[in-house]
């Protein structure tokens, strides 16, 4: 089975590049996206339907913003809209479809690129390791996809000194991303299969950093321990152009 994580930057924009042709080549069984940007009437979810995939959608009360969804061609067997708590439900944070054998999430943790939303960022962080510890209980078999806005560990980010007090690698962010993964019993999908640097999924539009590879590593797939002798494969999918990030690849025998 093969999953992928993509955060569109406005699935309105990347539909009118080419997105549907990129999905119909990279054919997932499973796409996460974060970042729709848009309502349920605002997407073209039958295009997607005739690709195979059955697509749903949670959008932010605020138009234009934020937004969920997944699109799969297995039916799950649930979906759950939201996590419970309602300023995180209102900005389209996450989505959760049930399947046989495990259970896919689609998360788009805030931003704090404007310093006021870090506190709201943070908050978010904490609840959600919360909600994911108390989902486990129910469900062992999770894969976590999503938008974290948190580079993890150093070599996730292309210059770790200068960006050391910039939201995104800050102290408090990378310690919560590794407790988050201690805690919730995680593996960090794409580092189970490498280990080398310069691998990144977001970069700026400025200054040509997608060019220069200067990038930073912000989309993850996560796996349960309990499904670890059953990833076979973690890739990013740097050819993808749609966003100024790229999908993230992960590919399960289940």
């Amino acid at each position: 089975m093969r999953l992928i994580t993509y955060n569109v930057n406005g699935i309105r924009a990347a539909f009118t590049k080419d997105f549907l042709g990129w999905l119909k080549t990279a054919d997932p069984d499973v796409i996460c996206i974060q970042e729709s940007k848009a309502g349920n009437d605002q997407i073209d979810i039958e295009s997607l339907e005739k690709l195979g995939y059955h697509s749903y959608w949670h959008s932010a009360v605020r138009k234009g913003y934020s937004g969920v969804g997944i699109a799969s061609k297995i039916k799950p067997n649930h979906v759950e809209y939201g996590c419970g708590i309602e300023s995180y439900d209102n900005e389209g944070r996450v989505i959760r479809a049930d399947f046989d054998d495990f259970s896919a999430i689609s998360v788009y943790v805030p931003s704090a690129s404007n310093i006021e939303r870090l506190e709201f960022k943070m908050q978010f962080c904490h609840d959600f390791l919360a909600y994911i510890k108390n989902l486990k209980k129910e469900i062992p078999n999770l894969i976590i996809s999503g938008d974290f806005n948190i580079c993890h560990e150093a070599i996730d980010i292309h210059n770790p000194v200068g960006l050391k007090n910039v939201s995104g690698f800050l102290p408090m962010e990378r310690e919560w991303m590794t407790n988050f993964i201690n805690e919730c019993e995680l593996i960090d999908s794409f580092r189970f299969f490498n280990n080398e640097p310069d691998n990144y999924t977001w970069w700026s539009y400025r200054q040509n950093s997608r060019e220069r590879n200067k990038g930073w590593r912000l989309d993850y797939n996560f796996a349960s321990y309990s499904l670890k002798e059953k990833l076979t494969r973690a890739v990013i999918l740097k050819e993808a152009v749609h966003s100024d990030h790229c999908p993230a690849l992960l590919e399960i025998d289940v």
